[in-house]
């Protein structure tokens, strides 16, 4: 089954558009914020603090996210997400300087906390519409969608910042959500609901104690979340200030990376996809990681740093979402809402430590070169423990 067949699940077909506007919209404002910031000054500490906030409600409130997703209805769920996320876009027009740098990671919390959330509820529905090999490749649909986006809407929003302002791509991107909120009222969703009696106390208890139990669960959740290894926010930002603004233009370094880079994670599961199982998953992890160092070897050049960034991309998407279906595979649909949020919860972190240690190696000195070589040798790691994983419990 491809990917066209899959899309003629009528529910697949919509969310996927709709994932397609709001992601674009995301990453296309994504740019002008952090462009902003550098533009008032902003220090490695401040740039890393800032693409962390875009992780913690993951971090911070999966539990409750998961209890959420699990209670109401999938598209009264969405609706309320979408406009919260209009309101906290427009609210970043409000931010002229680095003295109301505290507003902007209030807003860009908020925002986050509804874009985690309506991740984690279709991740969450995925599962009860489709089984099997349709899963797959709704999963790397939904790959796919996140990273053409990631790479046209870093690219355009590069250029529409640099050309038009901060406030106007703010402004595109809260008309993009509104477009989506159209697309949603449309959405003929008809499948029964798991009917919880329980408090919100204990299914907040028995999805903990159902995933402790789970320890099988718990290893892929660890697998997943070593994916945010690849959470190169900060790197990009940080090498587009230091190494290459001399050469280009803020704006346009941050969107050019990140499009070369989502280019790769668009393009990737095409091939990979195909040949990626569980027998081979632990190669994929150790090709993952040599790549990063490659571009840590080539970085110091921003074309030769492109072609590297281009080649770490195209594995990235397919280990994202093949480490995803295998966590949606073993969980009981009971769980699956609090399942996922927990995923989502572990991967955050993971993002925000990656995030975290980016910028304060910086300050502490360590070359950028030294920061990437380190985030791939950590995927070297990664692929042992996958090879102590597969011997015990498959």
């Amino acid at each position: 089954m491809g990917y066209l067949e899959t899309l003629k699940h009528p529910v697949i077909a919509r969310l996927s558009l709709i994932q397609l506007i709001s992601y674009f919209g995301t990453w296309f404002s994504q740019v002008a914020i952090f462009s902003m910031i550098v533009s008032f000054g902003a220090d490695a500490i401040t740039i890393a603090m800032t693409a962390t906030m875009s992780m913690l409600p993951a971090v911070l409130l999966a539990p409750i996210i998961g209890l959420i997703i699990d209670r109401i209805d999938f598209k009264k769920l969405m609706m309320t997400l979408l406009f919260v996320e209009i309101a906290m876009t427009l609210g970043f027009i409000l931010i002229d300087s680095l003295e109301y740098i505290w507003v902007l990671m209030i807003l860009i919390f908020f925002r986050s906390l509804a874009s985690s959330m309506l991740f984690s509820a279709e991740m969450a529905l995925f599962p009860k519409l489709v089984k099997g090999e349709m899963l797959k490749n709704t999963n790397e649909i939904h790959s796919i969608i996140w990273s053409l986006c990631y790479a046209s809407g870093m690219a355009v929003g590069g250029i529409a910042t640099y050309y038009f302002g901060y406030d106007t791509a703010f402004m595109i991107d809260a008309i993009l959500y509104s477009i989506a909120v159209l697309l949603l009222i449309g959405l003929k969703l008809s499948m029964d609901r798991v009917v919880h009696t329980d408090s919100n106390w204990e299914m907040l208890k028995d999805g903990f104690l159902y995933l402790k139990s789970r320890r099988k669960i718990l290893h892929l959740i660890l697998l997943h979340a070593a994916i945010g290894l690849t959470s190169f926010d900060a790197l990009v930002t940080l090498l587009a200030d230091v190494e290459y603004k001399e050469f280009i233009a803020v704006p346009l370094a941050i969107g050019g990376m990140n499009a070369t880079r989502a280019l790769g994670l668009m393009i990737g599961p095409f091939f990979i996809g195909k040949v990626i199982s569980k027998d081979n998953l632990h190669f994929f992890f150790i090709l993952q990681g040599l790549a990063i160092i490659l571009w840590s070897m080539l970085e110091h050049n921003f074309y030769l740093g492109l072609i590297a960034l281009f080649i770490t991309g195209l594995f990235i998407t397919t280990l994202w979402s093949y480490t995803y279906l295998l966590i949606q595979e073993e969980t009981e649909q009971k769980y699956i809402g609090r399942v996922v949020s927990y995923n989502d919860m572990f991967f955050m972190l993971s993002n925000t430590t990656t995030a975290l240690f980016i910028g304060y190696a910086s300050k502490w000195g360590v070359s950028l070169s030294g920061i990437t070589t380190t985030l791939g040798v950590g995927f070297i790691f990664v692929a042992i423990y996958y090879m102590w994983f597969k011997k015990r419990y498959t």
